[in-house]
């Protein structure tokens, strides 16, 4: 074990452990707030958060396994189960974020109509959709036996050596799989997230339009007062084009490497770095752990809801330890007023003396 695969092991422990507490972060704050489960992007965010969750106990322990013992330590059995669950969970999240971004276009080009156009049906319906895509794609791997281990990605998923055999239908079966998954997904996040960042863009100049209107009537106003004016609009200029580009540089960021070293894999005659590749499936990974502070707890909604929870779990161990001093005091109490401590008569005066 290299000092290379230290560092890497080091990192998927800590995308691990990240993701882990993240999301069930997010599935508590779904399950406590009833407002947060009647909306429709509530659905998307529970199946997104269930992919990662899955993804964390599953496949990245093993591939931390895999990376500490420099090999295949399970059997052949388990490793299909999990390079099934890699191709699924891995498509269903791309998917689930696809169907986000369609939402959020929904709810901004068209506010007033949004909840007649995307109810919770709609949602349930999308989410069989991806749900039937990302099982075709995984059964079709887990049935013609090309899912194994990799030694290139230290992990158990889609595996050229077992497919040798194939040929040309491995080859097609993989380009098809990254066109409809990350190249439909990201196409899909540009189109409609570039839209919504057109549309806020329209709408921020309105504001600062009526803002520059107010300011000229308003001839006795303060100037740094007028500056403040100024330096909100700059601010949410800047807010909305760092919200869009969150939502696709992270998706790019971590999933790019991954899907173009796979398909150089197919058709490269030497050889590809193994540290490479581990460091790609690394930054596929640390996309399970990102996706609840991109999607959902940098929201006020779950923000807040964080706040009650931490509040409530803080005033209960508070009452517990004030209630637990009460019961301490109380015992002192009773030892010092027990019989063995109140004062006998002396044992050489008799009574009454």
């Amino acid at each position: 074990m290299d000092a290379a695969d230290i560092v890497a092991s080091v990192l998927v422990l800590g995308i691990i452990v990240v993701s882990l507490l993240s999301n069930v972060v997010v599935l508590i704050c779904f399950l406590y707030n009833p407002e947060i489960r009647k909306q429709v992007p509530g659905l998307f965010i529970l199946n997104l958060t269930f992919c990662n969750l899955l993804l964390s106990v599953s496949n990245m322990p093993l591939t931390l396994i895999g990376l500490i013992t420099t090999g295949h330590p399970w059997g052949s059995g388990l490793c299909q189960i999990v390079g099934f669950l890699d191709t699924f969970l891995t498509t269903n999240s791309m998917l689930s974020m696809a169907a986000l971004s369609i939402d959020r276009w929904v709810a901004v080009v068209f506010p007033l109509s949004y909840h007649s156009r995307i109810r919770h049906r709609d949602a349930v319906i999308a989410l069989g959709y991806t749900w039937i895509h990302s099982l075709c794609f995984s059964t079709v791997a887990t049935c013609r036996s090309w899912v194994g281990y990799n030694h290139l990605y230290a992990s158990c998923t889609l595996c050229n050596v077992r497919a040798k055999g194939a040929g040309t239908q491995f080859v097609i079966f993989t380009v098809v799989l990254h066109s409809l998954t990350f190249l439909l997904t990201l196409i899909v996040l540009c189109i409609t997230y570039l839209k919504v960042l057109k549309v806020a863009r329209f709408h921020c100049k309105r504001i600062d339009v009526i803002t520059m209107q107010t300011l000229v009537l308003l001839v006795d106003i303060h100037p740094s007062v007028r500056q403040k004016c100024l330096d909100e609009q700059k601010r949410r200029r800047r807010r909305a084009t760092k919200k869009i580009s969150t939502f696709i540089g992270t998706f790019v960021v971590c999933f790019t490497p991954y899907v173009i070293t796979r398909i150089v894999e197919l058709f490269s005659p030497g050889p590809i770095n193994p540290h490479w590749g581990v460091l790609s499936k690394c930054l596929a990974y640390s996309k399970a752990a990102s996706d609840p502070f991109v999607y959902s707890l940098l929201r006020h909604q779950y923000r807040k809801t964080c706040s009650l929870l931490a509040n409530k779990v803080l005033k209960r161990s508070t009452f517990n330890s004030s209630s637990l001093r009460i019961e301490n005091n109380a015992g002192r109490s009773d030892n010092n007023f027990s019989p063995t401590n109140i004062i006998q008569p002396s044992a050489d005066k008799p009574l009454g003396q």
